[in-house]
């Protein structure tokens, strides 16, 4: 490589008007030196070129200093270094210096070399939304991340990060850009709020369909950006950032929801409103015995799954992926190991979410009886089938023997409560009302968290927050499956 030449260059024209440059005579002295005085400091320094090219030069003046000048020849021989032995390389730097206006910095040799070991163009910048694709086509290879943690990433990059995030240079995000990403959200969640409380009809329309993103979800958002930009310093030699602004965003609290039940009150400010107290709603007894009165006698096939995670806490997985070998009616027990989860829409049998979800619990007899007779039809339903039955292993099934989507036995149960005109709740928040239906009988926190599978009696004490609420506290029954008030000979 060149070593390039320091010179001194003024702005003197000829008696045409013309730029003399370095020519200029007032530029040193009568022993040859340069003046100290007249004209600004300048270098040359030949680059590399493209194959078929002709030669080119970088050349770059207004220094101060001779020092000043040196340094930055010396800065841009750094940069051309980084190419090694690399002509490919070697002319896409010289290209980029090239693009430097007078005046302006040089490019910093650090975010150079990170680019060229990293194997990317030196001459353009990587933004945000480029490398969280590529950092999301790099999580898809990997055996470690589950499928269900991969449509996490997508959806928190494609709704969230890119669009307002995306156009940033990767090295250049700041805490700055995600804290007004996030007030973006905010207030986007806080007009659908409003919108969808308005008393005109054509305001709620333009909100239908559209999803709040609440603490907790900001809070995995945050997670997922903070995740790709950790893996974008621990890249080793190939390191594209140091600093993750990600880490130092302070978000409102994701604590969950508390839950609240539909006392009287509620049920009517919600029939005029469409207002609900809270996302975590429980039906008081009364109202849960409504609803199963009214899946017995519209929705037979999943009454007793229903039932099941009413009296018993299951969670949606846990009841569909329920084996016959599980359930053992003769002794009043089951014993979850397995759910059916959903890959976005593909059902998936896999282990329980934890060790604390692997569990054993009883039955009530009220719970035993419904699950029997769902047996009995069960096999009247294998009959009528015959050759055609298949054999899932699973305890409840579509009356044709085939298992049910996760999603179907959602559908279902909130048709059923609409048509029942019971106050909404979630499929989940069954579960919910187990536990909350199980306090009120006396149990005590640890047998709920057990019953429940939760690994810690932090998440069990959000299901039972809607005690005093419900002004119940009655001695322990046989199960808390007597609490729920039945039409006489509804129960079996």
């Amino acid at each position: 490589m060149a070593d390039g030449s320091v010179f001194k260059r003024c702005s003197c024209r000829d008696r045409d008007g013309r730029k003399i440059g370095n020519r200029c005579p007032q530029l040193r002295r009568p022993n040859g030196s340069w003046s100290p005085t007249h004209g600004r400091w300048a270098y040359q320094l030949e680059l590399p070129t493209h194959p078929g090219k002709p030669r080119r030069q970088l050349r770059r003046s207004t220094f101060d200093t001779r020092d000043a000048a040196t340094a930055d020849r010396d800065h841009a021989k750094a940069l051309l270094a980084l190419a090694a032995d690399d002509p490919a390389v070697a002319a896409e730097i010289a290209d980029l210096l090239l693009t430097v206006t007078s005046g302006a910095p040089l490019p910093d040799r650090d975010t150079i070399a990170r680019r060229v070991r990293a194997g990317l163009p030196a001459t353009v910048t990587t933004t945000v939304g480029e490398y969280l694709e590529s950092w999301l086509a790099s999580r898809r290879n990997l055996r470690s991340v589950q499928p269900n943690t991969l449509l996490a990433y997508e959806s928190h990059i494609r709704t969230h990060l890119i669009p307002h995030l995306g156009a940033i240079p990767l090295v250049k995000l700041r805490v700055e850009h995600i804290e007004a990403m996030f007030t973006a959200i905010a207030d986007r969640s806080t007009a659908i709020e409003i919108a969808r409380q308005s008393d005109k009809p054509w305001i709620r329309a333009t909100v239908r369909g559209q999803r709040i993103t609440r603490p907790a979800s900001m809070h995995r958002i945050r997670a997922t950006l903070r995740k790709a930009l950790n893996d974008a310093i621990r890249r080793g030699n190939h390191r594209l950032i140091d600093f993750n602004p990600a880490a130092h965003i302070e978000l409102p609290s994701g604590v969950r929801p508390k839950a609240r039940v539909w006392t009287a009150n509620a049920v009517q400010r919600w029939r005029l409103t469409g207002e609900r107290p809270s996302p975590v709603m429980v039906w008081t007894p009364q109202q849960a015995g409504a609803f199963l009165d009214h899946a017995e006698e519209h929705d037979p096939a999943l009454y007793p799954l229903f039932t099941l995670i009413l009296h018993r806490g299951l969670r949606r997985g846990e009841a569909v992926g329920l084996t016959d070998t599980a359930v053992d009616l003769d002794n009043s027990l089951i014993h979850v190991t397995q759910q059916m989860a959903t890959h976005g829409y593909t059902p998936v049998i896999k282990k329980v979410k934890s060790e604390s979800g692997n569990r054993i619990m009883a039955l009530a007899s009220i719970t035993r009886t419904v699950l029997r007779a769902h047996h009995t039809r069960r096999a009247q339903w294998k009959l009528a089938a015959g050759p055609a039955w298949p054999d899932t292993g699973l305890f409840f099934v579509q009356p044709d023997g085939q298992p049910w989507h996760p999603n179907a036995v959602t559908d279902r149960f909130e048709n059923l409560v609409r048509d029942a005109g019971l106050p909404p709740i979630r499929l989940h928040d069954l579960r919910h009302c187990a536990a909350t239906y199980l306090k009120a009988a006396g149990a005590d926190l640890k047998d709920i968290q057990e019953l429940l599978g939760h690994s810690s009696a932090a998440m069990t004490d959000v299901y039972t927050s809607v005690i005093a609420e419900l002004d119940v506290e009655r001695a322990k029954a046989e199960a808390a499956a007597k609490l729920l008030p039945r039409r006489r000979g509804r129960a079996a």
